[in-house]
């Protein structure tokens, strides 16, 4: 247990940059869920589970892998999977190089509904957050996000191998 005389306590500066961090992680998935709620009937883990495997050529990737990139636990992931699969917009399937392992399977009419639901996804993140910022800015929340994940994730499970 760390004593109080060994605690860096927050300067005043630093608490509030702090809490209006907490505010924007608080507000942020709300926001997004209701846009893509009201538009698509889609969650945002939902359209991110499914953006994710339609940025891959063959549409498809391993459970476990789609957990780690989402920072799921797979019981979460599989309970959206079961989902997403009801409603006919992936499938899950035996993983082609190793049969102990599944994958999970964008369907046409998952791609159909992500085409469909990117360009409202995009408008509200840019009315949100890109167009809020100017290029400096931008740039700024970037590469501090990037010094923070070097601490969150310093081997980027979280990165998609295709994301650049």
């Amino acid at each position: 247990m760390t004593r109080d005389s060994e605690v860096r306590w927050l300067t005043a500066d630093q608490r509030l940059a702090w809490l209006d961090m907490v505010r924007v992680l608080t507000r942020l998935p709300a926001a997004l869920d209701s846009q893509l709620e009201r538009d698509s009937g889609l969650t945002f883990f939902e359209y991110h589970v499914l953006s994710l495997l339609g940025e891959l050529p063959d549409r498809r990737l391993r459970m476990s892998r789609i957990a780690q990139i989402t920072s799921s636990s797979l019981s979460r992931l599989s309970n959206v999977v079961k989902r997403l699969e009801a409603r006919g917009l992936l499938r899950r399937q035996p993983d082609p190089d190793d049969g102990r392992a599944t994958c999970a399977a964008l369907t046409d009419a998952g791609m159909a509904l992500v085409e469909q639901a990117a360009p409202g996804h995009v408008n509200h993140v840019r009315e949100l957050v890109i167009d809020a910022l100017d290029t400096g800015e931008l740039q700024q929340l970037r590469n501090a996000y990037q010094h923070i994940l070097e601490r969150l994730d310093p081997v980027a499970v979280t990165r998609p191998e295709w994301f650049d």
